[in-house]
C-alpha cells in the first residue's frame, strides 16, 4: 500500500497530452537547439547525425493532434503544468510480460530534487496496474548516475552491465539496464 502524498510536496502526475502542453513539449523536442536533456538521454544516439531541420510550431501541432494519444506515453505534470513525459513499450514477442519504460524531464531547474525517482513510481505502478508486465526494464549508461540511482530507489536492480558499450564525448561508457518484478 503506498503512502499517502505529503501535502508539502508539489503536485507531480502523469497524464495524457493535453492541448496546452503542446507548446512545453514543441519548446524542449523542436525549438531548443541543444538541450541540456539530450546529454543524459541517450546522447551517444545523436552523435553525428545531421542537425534536424527546424520543425515550426503550427506543424508539430498538426502533426502531433493528428495522431491519437498513446497510452505508452504521458505527460509528467507539476501542479498541472508539462514538465517531461514517460513512456513504455513491450518487448517482442508480446504477451511476454517485459515492458521497457523511459522517462525525461526537459527543463535542468527541475532535477536533483526527486521528481525523476517520484514520476518513475508512479509509471512503474501504473505500467503493472495497465498490463500484463510480470518485469520492467530501463536502460542508460554508465555516466547518468542520477537515473540509476532514481531507479534503485523504487524498486530497480542493476540486472546486466556492457562494458564500454557507449561512446560519448570523448569517453567509453558502460551500458546499464535495470529490472524490477512484478511483486
Amino acid at each position: 500500500m503506498r503512502d499517502a502524498p505529503d501535502p508539502t510536496l508539489p503536485d507531480l502526475t502523469l497524464r495524457g497530452r493535453l492541448p496546452d502542453d503542446l507548446p512545453v513539449l514543441w519548446r524542449w523536442l523542436h525549438a531548443e537547439p541543444d538541450p541540456e536533456w539530450q546529454r543524459w538521454d541517450a546522447p551517444y544516439f545523436h552523435t553525428g547525425q545531421p542537425p534536424r531541420e527546424p520543425l515550426a510550431f503550427e506543424a508539430y501541432c498538426a502533426q502531433t493532434l493528428a495522431r491519437p494519444v498513446s497510452p505508452d506515453l504521458r505527460v509528467i505534470a507539476l501542479d498541472g503544468v508539462c514538465i517531461g513525459q514517460v513512456s513504455r513499450h513491450e518487448e517482442a514477442p508480446a504477451g511476454g510480460g517485459w515492458w521497457d519504460l523511459g522517462i525525461l524531464i526537459f527543463d535542468p531547474r527541475h532535477w536533483g530534487g526527486g521528481l525523476g525517482t517520484r514520476a518513475l513510481d508512479l509509471w512503474a505502478a501504473a505500467t503493472f496496474a495497465e498490463t500484463d508486465a510480470h518485469v520492467l526494464t530501463l536502460t542508460t549508461w554508465g555516466g547518468n548516475e542520477r537515473m540509476i540511482r532514481a531507479a534503485a530507489r523504487v524498486g530497480f536492480h542493476e540486472c546486466a552491465r556492457i562494458p564500454q558499450a557507449r561512446a560519448w564525448a570523448g569517453q567509453r561508457w558502460d551500458s546499464v539496464k535495470l529490472a524490477r518484478l512484478r511483486g
